[in-house]
């Protein structure tokens, strides 16, 4: 058992500095698979480690996807690790091979977190989503369902089941996404209004949206170029505005 700081010290320097000069590395395995049960950051933290014994040694982790998709909570939009959990989620979440219930589920969770979550945040997670559906058809009955499941007064979606494939997430809708195209950002508000059309092939790239911060975006936001606004102007005449106002020649408005 290691204090909570030194946990994070070590995952933080674990996958470039550590794993690459050990002559055996799946000697982490234990190691690594204890921080990713204790949860929080040092869970976020871990998965680098884990990315590399998984890819490259072969490591099987039965319950990966069900931890992955447990780390999901409102934290993740605000802690300084945000920019390398979406990175690796991006990549564990590539394959086609993946059922549609567990994409449709990560899906939706994102969605629920992202109705709390800061603009920044979101310019993110909104194409993270959409390149989900472009690797996943089968779930973008999510979309095509707007105004939530046929016969049902409430969303049948379990926000609090641990399992992916208890969840009923795909039997869902993404009214979440809805309610963010009424955004008071306008980026945010357009973002989410891409679900409404037709997604291209292409993904869209979010290596450079994963740092995005909100002194960045209020920097952009200032410097933009207004364009002029035209306005119809009539100076008024007579107190109350009318042309043959009496009150106008007993007071003046200067």
């Amino acid at each position: 058992q290691l204090p909570a700081g030194l946990y994070k010290k070590v995952l933080v320097i674990l996958h470039d500095s550590i794993l690459p000069y050990m002559n055996e590395p799946t000697l982490m395995i234990d190691f690594l698979t204890v921080a990713y049960g204790i949860g929080g950051a040092i869970s976020l933290l871990a998965l680098n480690g884990l990315f590399i014994l998984i890819h490259q040694h072969n490591l099987e982790y039965p319950d990966f996807y069900k931890k992955l998709y447990s780390l999901l909570d409102p934290s993740i939009y605000h802690v300084k690790y945000r920019a390398r959990f979406f990175h690796l989620a991006d990549l564990f979440l590539s394959s086609s091979h993946l059922p549609a219930y567990l994409v449709a589920a990560f899906i939706k969770r994102l969605s629920r977190l992202a109705l709390t979550a800061p603009p920044e945040a979101l310019l993110m997670v909104i194409p993270f989503i959409c390149n989900l559906f472009r690797r996943h058809p089968a779930c973008k009955v999510l979309v095509h369902r707007p105004d939530g499941p046929e016969g049902m007064s409430e969303d049948p979606y379990i926000m609090g089941e641990e399992s992916p494939s208890e969840s009923r997430a795909l039997e869902s809708s993404l009214w979440e996404i809805r309610t963010l195209q009424n955004h008071y950002h306008p980026d945010v508000a357009k973002a989410a209004a891409v679900l409404n059309q037709s997604l291209s092939e292409m993904e869209d790239d979010i290596s450079g949206l994963l740092e995005l911060s909100a002194p960045e975006l209020f920097d952009k936001e200032i410097k933009k170029n207004a364009a002029d606004v035209p306005l119809e102007f009539e100076q008024i005449q007579g107190l109350f505005g009318k042309k043959n106002d009496i009150f106008a020649e007993h007071f003046t408005l200067d």
